[in-house]
């Protein structure tokens, strides 16, 4: 899509805006051979802050291989592993001849293979020929540590929408306790040619993983998405307006920052709406125009959230909106109707769980979605902006 806003997918260069001490802090953890795990709210621009890295350490001549997967549609270990492993080996090779031989030699001894017919109907690479076992996930996570040593070049993995691991059944702690083995052993070698890189789009749930979850809380360094300065974003924004020939005032895009609480994805998808409907001079009334188109599409999606919640949820929703951070105080438990301080704790873990709120250290609460914020206090609360 030929447009100064794109929305529909990652940027890089001349589009990339800011974070460039992310950048420089993901480049040399992934040189240093870490592993790297990214979990922000979806659309947040963790793709973009990884493909920027890696155009950037190529400009500085590092040579490396990429490969990337998704647990996106994953709901099994098996099917996860399978998948994992295949990745890998497409990674160092290109037919279906060097699929066999790479599977043969480097997974000999497992219940994993390349099957001919599997590949054939579904693309394949590593099959499983027995019910796995504990052994056989430690072999496919050495996998691409063993490649990488072997090649003598640095490879590097993404793995998007890791949290879903988390929801094979009764696989998702097996699959992390295996992981964590084989990294802790490779980091006892010496072996630094690999590096995975974890994203995820389901703050709490990655959270859990790489927080609280003891396996691989010291295995695997976080990187946060730091927060891009509206005058920057403003400044490209105008820039934007200007080549497809129209000017606005930096105010006003100032100001869309905040109420978008500067989400890159929000504003270019908003200024691209606003491009759309304004001829020369961009007014304001151009904009709450393209503000509402903008929350009419994704209305849908709120409704549906609400209407997943329960009224007590709802309740604490309203308070967070009210500035309210200490729920399980008396006088806010009889305010919203939230019955006791065990019942605050259950509501605060479900509203977690379904991804609507954060908390941080101190406990405070925070939306994830910006524009889900703002919706539900100006539409569903009615209580202005």
């Amino acid at each position: 899509m030929d447009t100064p806003f794109p929305h529909s997918q990652f940027v890089t260069g001349k589009n990339f805006i800011g974070r460039k001490s992310d950048c420089i802090l993901l480049g040399n953890l992934i040189s240093q051979g870490e592993h790297v795990s990214i979990y922000e709210p979806p659309k947040s621009g963790k793709t973009s802050l990884i493909q920027q890295t890696l155009f950037s350490l190529r400009y500085t001549g590092k040579k490396f291989t990429v490969g990337e997967m998704s647990c996106l549609n994953i709901r099994d270990a098996v099917s996860f592993i399978c998948r994992l492993g295949g990745t890998v080996i497409k990674m160092a090779a290109v037919s279906p001849e060097d699929y066999s031989a790479l599977v043969s030699n480097y997974l000999e001894g497992t219940h994993l293979v390349f099957d001919p017919s599997a590949f054939e109907d579904r693309g394949e690479i590593v099959s499983p020929a027995w019910e796995l076992t504990e052994e056989d996930y430690k072999a496919v996570f050495r996998l691409p540590f063993r490649l990488a040593r072997d090649k003598g070049e640095k490879m590097i993995l993404t793995i998007d929408e890791f949290q879903n691991v988390s929801f094979t059944e009764n696989d998702g702690d097996l699959i992390l306790r295996q992981l964590s083995t084989v990294i802790k052993e490779m980091a006892e070698d010496g072996n630094r040619d690999f590096s995975f890189i974890f994203c995820g789009s389901m703050v709490n749930a990655m959270k859990e993983i790489f927080e609280r979850n003891l396996l691989l809380r010291r295995r695997v360094e976080r990187v946060r998405l730091s927060q891009v300065s509206e005058k920057e974003i403003a400044d490209h924004v105008h820039k934007g307006f200007l080549a497809t020939g129209k000017s606005v005032k930096i105010e006003l895009l100032e100001g869309a920052c905040k109420l978008l609480k500067h989400n890159l994805w929000y504003i270019n998808h908003f200024a691209y709406l606003a491009d759309s409907m304004a001829r020369g001079y961009v007014l304001e009334p151009t904009l709450v125009d393209a503000l509402d188109c903008l929350i009419a599409i994704h209305q849908p999606r709120f409704e549906a959230i609400m209407n997943s919640l329960t009224t007590h949820q709802v309740s604490l929703l309203r308070a967070t909106v009210a500035g309210v951070t200490r729920f399980s105080s008396s006088d806010v438990i009889r305010r919203y109707e939230l019955n006791s301080s065990a019942n605050v704790k259950r509501i605060k873990e479900a509203l977690m769980k379904k991804e609507v709120l954060a908390f941080n250290e101190n406990d405070l609460p925070a939306f994830l979605d910006p524009l889900f914020e703002y919706w539900i206090r100006k539409y569903y609360f009615e209580l202005g902006e």
